[in-house]
């Protein structure tokens, strides 16, 4: 059973730039160590995240133990947004993460831009609940990888920042269905796996086809 990381030790400065995409306004820079909680569930909202370095789980406990992984963000992206005034779910740091704090009147000055990033967020969350939904193991690997890159600009060469577990956990599939799937990708050279870690895509027409 997985259970919530203890709070982490952040270390706060002002802000330089984060990202290109960043949000204007005053805001905080926060130093969260790998596998470090940013917030549980039943957490007052009160704060909404960028990420500037580094990469970001949100995910759910399940009564039996098991737990969901509902999203990763990746440098750039916000998260924190719910409905309601307490958090439904839990968020890590993946590797060493900075993320850009704000607090609640920079959500109010700033809530244009903020709802726009918000809205892109959810988005991905329902195409996410299309793949999971409809396509087998493969086509969801491909699917994931596909979007990986999408939203690092179209780089051919993946540094997956997630474990196996963390992608089985997202995918609503087993750790060996997830590395069966990544060995059929790799034997149809659709990819090519340079380490445990890395993932080149290979032919990235063929990678979308399969997905669609």
């Amino acid at each position: 059973m997985y259970a919530a990381s203890q709070p982490a030790e952040q270390s706060f400065q002002p802000s330089d730039s984060v990202t290109s995409a960043s949000i204007p306004g005053p805001h905080l820079v926060a130093t969260y160590k790998s596998g470090r909680e940013i917030y549980a569930e039943g957490d007052a909202v009160e704060k909404c995240y960028q990420v500037a370095t580094g990469a970001v789980r949100v995910y759910r406990l399940l009564s039996d133990g098991r737990r969901q992984v509902v999203s990763f963000h990746l440098a750039g992206e916000m998260f924190g947004f719910e409905a309601g005034v307490e958090h439904r779910f839990f968020a890590e740091a993946i590797t060493e993460t900075r993320l850009a704090v704000f607090g609640r009147r920079s959500i109010q000055e700033y809530s244009r831009e903020l709802l726009a990033l918000a809205l892109t967020g959810l988005a991905r969350a329902q195409q996410h609940l299309l793949v999971v939904g409809r396509q087998c193991a493969v086509e969801r690997i491909a699917a994931f990888l596909l979007d990986l890159s999408n939203r690092q600009g179209g780089v051919r060469q993946l540094r997956l920042p997630m474990s196996r577990q963390d992608i089985a956990d997202y995918l609503g599939l087993t750790i060996e269905t997830v590395s069966r799937a990544m060995t059929k990708l790799k034997e149809r050279r659709l990819i090519a796996l340079r380490d445990a870690r890395t993932v080149e895509i290979m032919r990235p027409d063929a990678l979308c086809s399969l997905c669609n």
